[in-house]
């Protein structure tokens, strides 16, 4: 390489990092996916093969192991494996969720293996779990694949009770303080989200983002926002409403029309 290349490379790579630890994303992806395939293993495999689900286990703890090295030493793997079984019940009732409110849908296997509401979610519970162990760039990285693969952007922090069904789901967004209560139900391109950020970092560890509580349904392109936006259960979100303040349980919540201007084409 000659010196004027070297010259050039340097600017390309910039000054030399000296802190923080060396991260890589490779192994995260692969560990949800992993992990995925365990929790649902029947609808992947034709037959429950005992080495290859020992295989697919082994796998996934050396993936863990790698990540646990690069974030500075984490739990035992045996400690993120205990979480799994809850995960997978809530899954379950994800599943569940999904399956009774979309008409479309032809089996629950459609749901695993096609749905991107369903990919969304299931990334969702496994980066969360990781987060509470220790993982916050393992875990980001997990919630950013399945947001690239699906446009559907939930942030590992944010606490989601189980039989969350998420209906198409492309733009939809769910901050990392938002807390979203059992059994409801949210259409694309909602924006669960924070009022201002304009003091940026000082609000790191404040509730930025809203509360659904129980079966609230949110249609499309509704947005919520603030952290002391609290939507009452049992409540509807009609598409396009724009929220600043807590809803009352039972409400039903509509945007006014617009005016729309009916033409005859010459």
């Amino acid at each position: 390489m000659n010196k004027e290349t070297m010259e050039l490379l340097k600017g390309i790579l910039g000054p030399e990092r000296e802190e923080g630890p060396r991260l890589s994303r490779e192994g995260a992806r692969e560990l949800y996916e992993d992990m995925r395939e365990l929790m649902f293993f029947d609808y992947y495999h034709k037959d429950r093969d005992e080495s290859l689900v020992e295989r697919i286990l082994q796998r996934a703890e050396s993936r863990y192991e790698s990540l646990s090295e690069e974030e500075g030493g984490k739990p035992p793997f045996r400690k993120f494996l205990e979480g799994i079984p809850s995960i997978r019940e809530s899954l379950e009732k994800d599943v569940e969720a999904i399956y009774e409110g979309d008409p479309a849908s032809h089996g629950k296997a459609e749901i695993v293996l096609a749905y991107p509401g369903f990919i969304a979610i299931s990334a969702y519970r496994i980066a969360h779990h990781l987060l509470g162990l220790g993982f916050p760039f393992a875990a980001r990285v997990i919630s950013e694949y399945a947001h690239s693969r699906t446009g559907i952007d939930i942030h590992p922090g944010a606490r989601i009770a189980p039989g969350l069904c998420i209906d198409h789901g492309t733009g939809i967004v769910i901050g990392e303080t938002s807390e979203i209560g059992e059994g409801c139900r949210i259409y694309q391109g909602v924006t669960i989200g924070a009022l201002s950020l304009r003091k940026g970092r000082l609000l790191a560890g404040e509730k930025r983002h809203p509360t659904l509580e129980a079966r609230v349904t949110v249609y499309a392109g509704a947005s919520i926002l603030g952290g002391g936006t609290v939507i009452g259960h049992d409540s509807i979100i009609g598409s396009n409403a724009f929220i600043l303040e807590s809803v009352p349980p039972n409400s039903l919540v509509r945007a006014k029309p617009f005016d729309i201007d009916l033409l005859h084409k010459e």
